[in-house]
């Protein structure tokens, strides 16, 4: 059963989606959207999740953040996110009062703004973080340098391109020094930054984490390069979280395959740590 829910976020009206299957567990999923996106996600994929939980007998609530979709009030950048995902937590369990714990769901920088939120309530006892956004200036560079610029001098269509004249090589040398030189700079990132927080949410938050990660993507190859490159990070992910890699999967898994893929992830996920 789907059900279109209004509520509040901080006097702002908007709306949610809710999928409330006859027989649930005591687990729900709430979605959380990020970027510029609504309840429906890309390529239908919010929806299509949240059909295939409620045919596993799991309730899941998508919904839109200030100033998306249906959501009056202004935009919010993903880093203040925690009184819509709050109001939405709030939300889901007054209408499903046989759900006891919420496992958090959000792809890129709705991951982020999950875990900055999750530790702290007591409510959320899991999540699923699909490439999550851990940007800054040093770690893009070194990610292009490392996966674009190299990928690019072993192909072979760059050199048919560079004998033919097609390439502006005065141009692809300029760029190619700034992002070297980007990534050998040390990196001035400001304590209380967004990185800084979302290091401190995944050593807070107790509850289990599922990380997913594509394998065709810079978003997640630059969470993968920076938190290698961080003890305290490594010592969270390698020792707390369980991590799946799709190599051929898309930022937004908009394969079928790989659409697929993540659902029985998650379904899994949920169903052993309920």
């Amino acid at each position: 059963m789907e059900s279109a829910i209004s509520f509040k976020i901080n006097q702002h009206a908007t709306l949610g989606i809710l999928h409330r299957p006859e027989s649930a567990l005591p687990t729900a999923v709430l979605v959380v959207v990020g970027g510029p996106q609504y309840r429906v996600g890309s390529h239908r994929q919010f929806v299509q999740l949240s059909r295939f939980l409620a045919n596993q007998n799991i309730v899941s609530f998508r919904f839109d953040v200030r100033g998306m979709g249906d959501a009056a009030g202004a935009k919010q950048p993903f880093e203040q996110l925690d009184e819509d995902i709050k109001a939405a937590t709030d939300c889901l369990l007054a209408q499903c009062p046989e759900v006891s714990k919420v496992v958090i769901w959000g792809l890129c920088d709705a991951a982020s703004a999950a875990l900055l939120y999750a530790h702290h309530d007591s409510r959320i006892s899991g999540l699923v973080l699909l490439n999550p956004w851990l940007r800054n200036d040093q770690a893009m560079a070194k990610t292009m340098v490392k996966f674009y610029y190299l990928q690019r001098l072993l192909s072979k269509a760059f050199w048919q391109k560079l004998f033919s004249g097609k390439v502006n090589i005065g141009g692809s040398l300029k760029e190619a020094k700034g992002m070297v030189s980007s990534s050998l700079q040390k990196d001035q990132q400001n304590t209380q930054s967004y990185q800084q927080g979302m290091l401190v949410g995944a050593q807070l938050f107790n509850g289990p984490v599922c990380l997913i990660l594509s394998g065709n993507d810079l978003t997640a190859r630059e969470f993968s390069e920076q938190t290698k490159a961080e003890k305290k990070w490594q010592s969270v992910v390698k020792q707390k979280w369980q991590e799946h890699k799709l190599p051929e999967a898309d930022h937004t898994f908009s394969a079928n395959t790989h659409k697929q893929q993540v659902e029985l992830i998650t379904l899994k996920f949920i169903t052993t740590y309920q």
